[in-house]
């Protein structure tokens, strides 16, 4: 997609309490791990993970948590939205077995990733954190799809109680993985990647940094000290990437480029 289209929505999930995924009838060529630039008029301008795509169709999950979100939750099948994209990097799969690691929404482009894997034959564990059962994404869409689907939950409501880290360290201590992907909060992807080193397993995270114009010409979203622009050369990452990122896990930066530590 080299040009932006302007799109009706054509379904509506709600995923659990303040996330929903849009669906569009349209074809796009989009990688796990990318993302889009979404225009809502009158509002704002907002990059989003593609969380699904088929030959048919693509969507996009979006958390409210703002006034662009909270307006998005707000539209109707049929409501127009403005796309570009899509832009960044994107995971790389190999090996035949890989484990997904989802910090609550973080789920949404690891969704895209896991379908994947499926569709190329590999066998995937799903490992999801989430602060209860109700904040579980994607759990009968990946089931139904043969992904091992294994939940972890603060109050203990559903699958582990505790961290997501620690499914995946007994995970990788039984299973072997050939490579983990982690999407989610900056320091739960800190805990996965520091994890894989000890094990020797290959691993990508994707940053999420402020965007401002989505391909590589603003410099909002570079990250210290290599000067990585997330829209560009992110927000996918692996290892040899992010010991270049001395930032990573440690401050991000807001829309007026102060410092903001986690």
């Amino acid at each position: 997609m080299n040009k932006p289209v302007s799109l009706r929505i054509s379904r509506i999930v709600e995923e659990a309490e303040g996330v929903k995924t849009f669906y569009f009838r349209h074809h796009i060529e989009a990688s796990p791990g990318q993302f889009l630039m979404v225009w809502l008029p009158g509002v704002d301008e907002k990059p989003v993970g593609v969380s699904y795509q088929d030959e048919a169709s693509f969507a996009v999950t979006v958390r409210s948590v703002g006034p662009w979100s909270s307006r998005m939750h707000a539209l109707e099948v049929g409501d127009i939205l403005g796309i570009r994209g899509p832009y960044g990097s994107s995971f790389s799969l190999e090996g035949e077995l890989i484990i997904c690691v989802a910090g609550g929404y973080g789920a949404a482009p690891l969704a895209f990733l896991a379908e994947e894997a499926k569709k190329r034959g590999l066998e995937v564990d799903f490992v999801i954190g989430a602060r209860d059962e109700s904040k579980l994404l994607f759990r009968e869409r990946l089931g139904s799809g043969g992904v091992n689907y294994l939940p972890a939950t603060d109050d203990g409501s559903c699958g582990h109680h505790g961290f997501c880290t620690e499914l995946l360290e007994r995970r990788i201590q039984e299973r072997s993985p050939d490579k983990v992907f982690a999407v989610g909060p900056e320091k739960m992807m800190k805990s996965v990647v520091t994890l894989c080193e000890r094990y020797g397993i290959p691993v990508e995270v994707s940053l999420e940094r402020y965007m401002k114009c989505g391909f590589g010409v603003c410099g909002q979203c570079c990250v210290d000290d290599s000067g990585f622009r997330m829209c560009k050369e992110g927000p996918v990452l692996d290892q040899e990437k992010l010991k270049k990122v001395k930032e990573f896990g440690e401050y991000r930066r807001d829309a007026a480029g102060n410092l903001v530590r986690f």
